[in-house]
């Protein structure tokens, strides 16, 4: 059986009441039914949500719905505001949890529902399990939980690093704060006068300083140790106890079907003496209403940077990841991108891409666009690029799907505009970034760099033809195509050469943190991260090949790195602080359609 809580409404004064009477509903799913999408999302309307939780008086962005009568909270925000743990689930209508609570001997099973940005959990059994008051003003849940107290707090060296724990009267909600090397624990509990007189920190085998401060009815707790390094912190029954263990390899293993065609997975994988934590999104576009393309972070052009939660969030996704090079300095990007048949902007260099469609087919390779105009002269011209932050002596071409206009990248620049297929004007720019040129919805802008000679070729009134074509010839069958690089895995076998794909000595030298796509033999899309190995840096790029090879994909392609290594799902990353993760240019983004 589903406990649900009721809910009733004050129309005339627009208020809510408190939750009143619990009413049983009959369970809606069988160990046997298999759901769809669709089934997955319950085929029940919303009733009610907001974007603002109220818990013990402090208010928080997170998302909430009204399903009938449940309430539900994104499960990133259970997280983030409660410290609730996710465990491993192959129901994609259950997901069963972990708060003050062994789940051997009380499994907390609780009800999901999906919508196109978020997944729902059902908190009526928290509410009851551990005395919740709840009510709804507005768009704003309030939630408040009973009194708690610490009295003790404990810290100790392990054989594999620190451990602090806080004894507590009852269940009490915590909220973590990530920065590099530092992290702050506020527990809604009173500190116990004596436990703060007497408890004399220390420094420890990881733990450098630690502070433990009093802040009303919360207990603060402050925490620095090695960059690098993210604690865990979890919860224990019997007696209620909160655990901060800084360690090493602090990843908690996962597999969580999240929503249908969606998995979410951590793990650790082992290449040679180096043990690295892994997280991965699996994502299977054939499963109806779930898809991916390439996202850029600017909703009006190709220029500018952005988290990428706030670009996902702004396109109304469920996950992403970042993708493909881009210029920190001019924010433009560097390499492939093309979404729904249109290039964003043009592949570079005949590096590592990868392309794919919503049947489940994809393709890897070194891809190049071969763009070319035959002048009414009979001169023929080839584009340096096309769409690209990338630049050099030539002629480049720039489309609306740029944007609505184009910025002077360098100096003394020659920008011609076309339209329909006629050469209109014809302009020297002397310095960048400081002229705007419109481009035309009918037509396109030719900017020439370092090549007068060509001049004359294009002069106002001459006709153009233009042809174009990819190599491989194969990608042309794919609306959607994220260039990035170098190319790892090509048919199960390792394929890396970076130098054949002209990165730096530094780049293919650096140990760091690593963003991949790769495709499987059961036909899905993995979106991964991996970060430091165990108490040493990132992989090399030979490490990430091996890892992927390891990890049994059948084709695989590095994308873009170090602090842009982010994976998103649902509210939250999955796979570091949001404070560590560096705005990026472009991604991947997932799109689900519940009721599809």
């Amino acid at each position: 059986m589903v406990v649900a809580l009721s809910l009733t409404f004050n129309k005339q004064q627009g208020n809510a009441e408190p939750f009143q009477n619990f009413v049983l509903s009959p369970a809606a799913h069988s160990p046997a039914w298999v759901p769809t999408l669709a089934q997955a999302s319950i085929p029940v309307s919303i009733t009610r949500h907001g974007g603002q939780i109220t818990l013990n008086g402090r208010k928080l962005q997170i998302p909430w719905s009204q399903r009938q009568q449940s309430l539900g909270i994104a499960d990133a925000g259970l997280i983030e505001a409660l410290g609730i743990e996710l465990l491993d689930t192959s129901d994609v209508t259950q997901q069963p949890v972990e708060w003050f609570s062994d789940h051997r001997t009380t499994p907390l099973n609780l009800a999901t529902w999906l919508t196109k940005q978020y997944r729902y959990v059902d908190i009526s059994k928290l509410t009851q399990q551990f005395g919740w008051r709840v009510e709804v003003q507005g768009e704003d849940l309030q939630i408040s939980t009973p009194e708690a107290q610490v009295n003790a707090v404990r810290q100790g060296p392990q054989t594999w690093g620190d451990r602090v724990v806080i004894d507590l009267d009852q269940a009490a909600p915590w909220r973590v704060s990530e920065q590099q090397g530092e992290t702050t624990v506020t527990i809604d509990a009173r500190l116990n006068p004596a436990v703060a007189s007497s408890f004399a920190a220390k420094a420890g085998k990881q733990i450098k300083s630690l502070k433990l401060e009093a802040n009303g009815n919360r207990t603060v707790l402050r925490l620095s140790y090695a960059n690098g390094l993210r604690p865990r912190i979890w919860s224990l029954d019997n007696p209620n106890r909160l655990l901060i263990d800084v360690r090493p390899d602090s990843l908690v293993e996962r597999n969580i079907l999240w929503a249908p065609g969606v998995r979410w997975q951590q793990r650790w994988v082992q290449i040679n003496s180096g043990r690295f934590p892994v997280v991965k999104l699996e994502v299977d576009p054939r499963q109806p209403g779930v898809s991916l393309r390439p996202i850029v972070s600017s909703s009006t052009g190709n220029v500018g940077t952005a988290p990428l939660s706030a670009t996902i969030q702004r396109l109304e996704g469920i996950a992403a990841i970042n993708a493909g090079f881009f210029n920190r300095n001019n924010q433009l990007p560097l390499g492939a991108i093309r979404s729904e048949s249109r290039w964003i902007s043009g592949p570079i260099l005949n590096r590592g891409a990868i392309g794919w469609n919503d049947t489940g087919e994809a393709t890897v390779g070194h891809l190049s666009l071969q763009e070319t105009l035959m002048t009414s002269g009979g001169q023929r011209l080839v584009m340096q690029s096309t769409n690209s932050g990338y630049v050099g002596a030539g002629v480049a071409r720039y489309t609306p799907d740029w944007g609505r206009s184009y910025k002077t990248i360098l100096d003394d620049e020659v920008v011609i505009t076309v339209r329909q297929d006629r050469v209109v004007d014809q302009k020297r720019i002397l310095k960048a970034g400081q002229t705007t040129v419109p481009i035309p919805s009918d037509g396109y802008l030719l900017v020439v760099r370092a090549d007068n000679t060509v001049l004359n070729t294009l002069a106002v009134g001459t006709s153009l033809q233009l042809t174009g074509l990819t190599q491989p010839d194969e990608f042309s069958r794919y609306a959607q195509v994220l260039g990035a690089g170098p190319l790892l895995l090509q048919n199960r076998r390792v394929v890396l050469n970076p130098q054949s794909e002209r990165f730096s000595t530094a780049f293919i030298q650096e140990a760091a943190p690593r963003s991949m796509i790769a495709t499987t033999a059961e036909g899905t899309l993995a979106l991964l991260t991996v970060h430091n190995r165990v108490s040493g840096a990132g992989p090399t790029l030979a490490e990430i090949a091996q890892i992927a090879q390891r990890m049994g994909f059948v084709n695989a392609l590095n994308l873009d790195g170090g602090s842009s290594t982010t994976l998103y799902l649902g509210g939250q990353l999955l796979n570091r602080s949001a404070a560590t993760a560096a705005p990026v240019h472009n991604g991947i983004g997932v799109f689900i359609q519940p009721n599809s």
